[in-house]
């Protein structure tokens, strides 16, 4: 009988912190996310990378310096920071303020588009990604430290 097939699923955890230096900024974070896949034995299965912010999404992308200001330069056509928002308005604004509030609204339409998180499947203990692929953590807002949980679920 296949070992995996009797064997009981497993569910690792681990929250990882990234520390962003601009916005928008692509953030390599595939080495981390292998390291946990490694770390936690599970051979088969999926990891799920998860951004714990509106305003900070999980991609996969090619990792090509050129690409990558490509990249930024088109999140930024589409939702320019320097458009009028409502979200920015802070004299008609009166929820989710905090004492270090900034004007964010185009991070929160660029995280629309883009996402919270990505699904990779594990397979023979690896994170199984095409050539190019690699895991990011896009940074949309301005610099500053990111959580992101990292979810791993399959058998060892």
């Amino acid at each position: 009988m296949n070992p995996i097939l009797t064997s009981k699923p497993a569910v690792h955890r681990k929250f990882i912190r990234i520390i962003t230096t601009k916005a928008p900024q692509f953030v390599d974070i595939t080495e981390e996310v292998e390291k946990f896949v490694e770390e936690s034995g599970v051979q088969e299965g999926l990891v799920f990378v998860f951004s714990c912010h509106t305003t900070a999404a999980v991609r996969i992308n090619e990792n090509e310096p050129l690409l990558l200001r490509d990249l930024e330069e088109f999140l930024k056509r589409l939702a320019p920071r320097d458009l009028y928002y409502c979200h920015n308005d802070f004299s008609i604004r009166t929820h989710n303020m905090t004492p270090d509030e900034c004007p964010n609204a185009h991070a929160h339409c660029q995280h629309l588009l883009l996402g919270a998180s990505e699904t990779v499947p594990v397979v023979g203990g690896k994170l199984f990604l095409g050539r190019w692929q690699r895991i990011f953590l896009v940074e949309l807002d301005r610099p500053r430290e990111r959580e992101v949980l990292l979810q791993a679920v399959g058998h060892a």
